[in-house]
């Protein structure tokens, strides 16, 4: 497999840029790959990746008790204002740490956070994309629970219910992990807009189905475990999933035609 270029290597000319960036065709093992590499950065940068990771679970921790305590409504509201706002920084400054350890440079909060503020403008568009897909996904909700509405008893209007309901939210679900799963760790490498990083990680994401099916469920699944530990568990879970990403972003997409980020 061909490496891409180092970073810091020049761009060529704008006119010589593709409308995406271009991808590679992954191996059915490379999730596997980006998982070993993200804890191999998680053991040589522990003390940031535990900032970071203390920071999701307090996020978590307070989602879920101001859902707790004024109700279901203010759990939409909180994830909405919380998570979609603040996971996308977050994710930034610890791909950056990903970024230092590949360049051979100590990775330090300040640079950390120094690249959160360059690019906070293309995470917050990120992150208004996210809330318009996922207000347009409630609201999809609602309308299946109006057309196909789940009577009391009745076992079979349940289970049309839950069967329409979960098809729409996989469509929602795949379109969200199609568009972040290469798109948030370009961003942190190369001087690129957030439509472009958008478009080229659903590019890549539809010329590798399979492998990433395979990475989603791996995202699932460590995720799923973190919340199973009353949240504990992200503190791990969180910073190896970025650190992984970041590899996989690496390994898939061929940006040195795009600037690279100081």
């Amino acid at each position: 497999m061909n490496q891409i270029p180092h970073p810091s290597a020049p761009p060529p000319d704008d006119a010589g840029r593709d409308l995406v960036v271009p991808c590679r065709v992954l191996a059915a093992s490379a999730p596997l790959r980006w998982l070993r590499l993200g804890w191999r950065d998680l053991r040589r940068a522990p003390g940031i990746s535990l900032l970071y990771g203390a920071a999701i679970v307090l996020v978590s921790l307070a989602v879920s008790a101001l859902a707790w305590w004024l109700g279901r409504f203010a759990l939409l509201a909180a994830l909405l204002s919380g998570f979609v706002f603040i996971a996308p920084l977050l994710a930034v400054g610890l791909y950056s740490v990903s970024r230092d350890l590949a360049d051979g440079v100590r990775p330090t909060l300040a640079r950390s956070l120094r690249l959160m503020r360059r690019v906070i403008g293309q995470a917050l568009v990120y992150a208004l994309i996210l809330l318009v897909v996922l207000l347009v996904w409630s609201r999809a909700g609602l309308m299946i629970h109006v057309f196909f509405p789940a009577g009391e008893g009745d076992l079979r209007s349940l289970l049309e219910f839950l069967a329409i309901g979960s098809a729409v939210g996989s469509l929602f679900a795949a379109l969200v992990f199609a568009s972040a799963a290469f798109s948030l760790p370009l961003i942190a490498v190369r001087d690129v807009d957030m439509v472009t990083a958008c478009l080229s990680s659903m590019n890549a994401v539809m010329r590798n189905k399979g492998v990433m099916i395979q990475w989603a469920a791996w995202i699932v699944l460590l995720t799923a475990l973190g919340f199973a530990t009353a949240f504990l568990g992200l503190a791990l879970t969180m910073p190896w999933l970025a650190y992984a990403a970041w590899h996989a972003c690496r390994e898939t997409l061929d940006a040195a035609g795009w600037p690279a980020l100081d």
